[in-house]
């Protein structure tokens, strides 16, 4: 990423360019990307491929003022901190559905980020209803945040009774949970961007994704609360958690909220294109 598209990146954030990599930095970073870059899988039903290259993520969220899921939110916010100097890994993930079922393999993408004031953060902007600020990374106690308490705990094995990680404590898989539920089951080991390639064509073809049975469209308010567009309902969620719901009427309304809402705008209203395509 040369320095034109840093500051591109920067100002649809609305953010100064930063002079240090700092866990300050960082904190308002991801929460002005939360507030800017909404978690969306309008693509999925567009039509639109997704290409997990960082120009054409870069295109997307920058270029496009468009959003994503996790591998291109977490892709292009990686690129855009590495550039800004702090030390990024990218890391994969399973989510714990239901049950305490956990997803497919690279099921989901995070950072693991260095700041020049040291520690390692786990910075997130990739996961819908997440924390609004990173989470220490090495910190094993409650992490109070804006959207709920957190903690990054030491995996138990799966359901095939494994461990994951190598036998030493450093290296062992971790589970990220908020508000005593597991969110996701995150490894240690680093990623490459093109490693996400297949769990983001499961997730944007398999009928088992839940990318391909519904619309979203969600971020994060100036208040602390979060907006969320699924299909026609539009839900407010105040940042107490008191929600309201409106159903939308005709295409002209559904637009709008993209448009007004989100900054998204579209041609067409996106529809789920429904378990016809291929897993």
């Amino acid at each position: 990423m040369d320095s034109v598209e840093v500051d591109a990146y920067l100002r649809r954030l609305g953010v100064e360019h930063p002079a240090w990599p700092t866990v300050d930095v960082l904190r308002e970073l991801q929460l002005r990307h939360l507030q800017t870059v909404p978690f969306e899988n309008l693509s999925v039903h567009l039509g639109e491929e997704i290409v997990l290259e960082e120009k054409r993520l870069l295109d997307k969220v920058v270029g496009a003022r468009r959003g994503g899921f996790c591998y291109e939110l977490n892709g292009s916010f990686g690129a855009l901190l590495g550039a800004l100097g702090f030390d990024v890994t990218l890391l994969a993930a399973r989510v714990h559905g239901k049950e305490g079922r956990l997803g497919i393999p690279y099921d989901h993408m995070t950072l693991k980020v260095g700041t020049v004031d040291g520690g390692a953060w786990l910075a997130d902007v990739g996961f819908g209803a997440h924390s609004h600020y990173p989470l220490a990374f090495e910190a094993r106690g409650e992490q109070v945040d804006p959207a709920g308490v957190f903690r990054i705990v030491e995996a138990g094995p799966d359901a095939a009774g494994v461990r994951g990680g190598h036998d030493s404590a450093e290296a062992a898989d971790l589970d990220v949970v908020m508000d005593g539920r597991p969110q996701y089951r995150l490894e240690r080991r680093p990623r490459a961007l093109g490693d996400f390639v297949a769990g983001a064509w499961w997730h944007s073809t398999s009928p088992l994704s839940h990318f391909t049975q519904s619309l979203v469209c969600s971020r994060v308010t100036e208040e602390g609360g979060r907006i969320t567009l699924s299909g026609r309902t539009f839900k407010t969620t105040a940042e107490d958690g008191t929600r309201e719901e409106q159903e939308l009427g005709t295409d002209e309304e559904v637009l709008k909220v993209y448009r007004e809402r989100f900054g998204i705008e579209l041609d067409r209203v996106p529809t789920v294109r429904g378990p016809e395509l291929g897993g």
